[in-house]
């Protein structure tokens, strides 16, 4: 009978096995990836062949000149990403204990959060229930869903409901949609923009494989018209798009209160003439019934009201979000 001893030493072993796995998968280089992992080739190329043995298939391709994952590496190699993941949260939940705390949500995030709102929520949080630690996850809304469906993550936030079975999508906040233009722009002469008019000057828009439900809002709006928009540029992060539109480099269709927050001089917020839905941000959970720390926390980002919007910079205040029209 194996002891309790020789089986944490074969879990130490699999788990080195999962992380010298994903390092070559990474780099599809034994070199670098032995550089990577402050080890020999040789061990590094010993313990992968291990690992296929012990699987019974063939995770690389190798030549002379190249290293390429196999399909099977391919599948295994996401595999490989949830059980590294998870052996990181059970010990993060242990160190928790450890610190204090006595429990913890795991909150992911994906198409970023209004800004205003995410300081409200964390300080409820830390009036309310301190000995509860909150550890976020930025990912897209795709590993999202999928850390929700494995348990990688309690609940999270997205600017979409198009989260499929199993999941959860309440709406929680609206964000009025609006155009950020840099002072001085031409179209600051509308108090609100034609869409055919805004369709004539480049835009930077968020990246969908990186901000997927903003970016689908937003192109549904701009297929309302008949013209193809001219894009610019597409970023990951609010940030740059706001730098990039203070430059004057192009105009955005972001949420009023990002825009207001933006702490980028000369961008100015003006609504579309035409009425479109408002930015929703939904709060994501698996169905069944939330543990009570996590139906305590929905309470809260529930309570949480709309923030005023401060004035932008040429004293225009955005109006209020638009009921969405089908």
């Amino acid at each position: 009978m194996t002891s309790g001893r020789d089986s944490l030493r074969r879990a130490c072993m699999d788990l080195r096995h999962f992380r010298y796995f994903i390092a070559v998968a990474e780099e599809l280089h034994f070199a670098r990836a032995a550089e990577r992992l402050h080890i020999e080739q040789s061990p590094l190329s010993r313990a992968i062949k291990e690992l296929e043995e012990e699987l019974g298939v063939t995770l690389f391709s190798r030549t002379t000149r190249s290293t390429r994952l196999t399909r099977a590496g391919q599948l295994f190699l996401e595999s490989a990403y949830r059980v590294m993941a998870a052996f990181q949260q059970a010990q993060d939940s242990v160190k928790a204990v450890a610190n204090g705390f006595q429990g913890q949500l795991r909150i992911a995030l994906s198409d970023g959060i209004t800004p205003s709102r995410l300081p409200i929520l964390l300080a409820l949080c830390r009036q309310e229930e301190p000995e509860i630690e909150l550890r976020f996850f930025e990912v897209t809304l795709s590993q999202q869903i999928k850390g929700l469906q494995d348990d990688l993550y309690d609940v999270g936030f997205a600017q979409s409901d198009e989260v499929g079975d199993g999941i959860v999508a309440i709406p929680v906040w609206s964000d009025a949609l609006m155009v950020a233009v840099p002072a001085r722009h031409p179209l600051l002469a509308h108090k609100r923009i034609p869409l055919d008019e805004l369709l004539r000057y480049p835009l930077v828009l968020c990246d969908p494989q990186i901000c997927e439900g903003h970016a689908k809002h937003v192109d549904r709006v701009l297929r309302q018209a008949d013209m193809e928009p001219l894009i610019a540029e597409r970023v990951a992060t609010g940030n740059l798009m706001m730098a990039l539109v203070s430059a004057g480099f192009a105009l955005a269709l972001t949420g009023a209160t990002h825009i207001a927050a933006s702490r980028e001089p000369g961008v100015v917020a003006r609504p579309l003439a035409s009425r479109v839905p408002p930015l929703t941000t939904y709060l994501l959970h698996t169905e069944g019934e939330p543990s009570d720390v996590l139906a305590r926390f929905i309470e809260r980002v529930q309570a949480i009201e709309v923030p005023d919007t401060p004035r932008s910079a040429m004293g225009h205040r955005p109006n209020p979000p638009e009921e969405a029209v089908p």
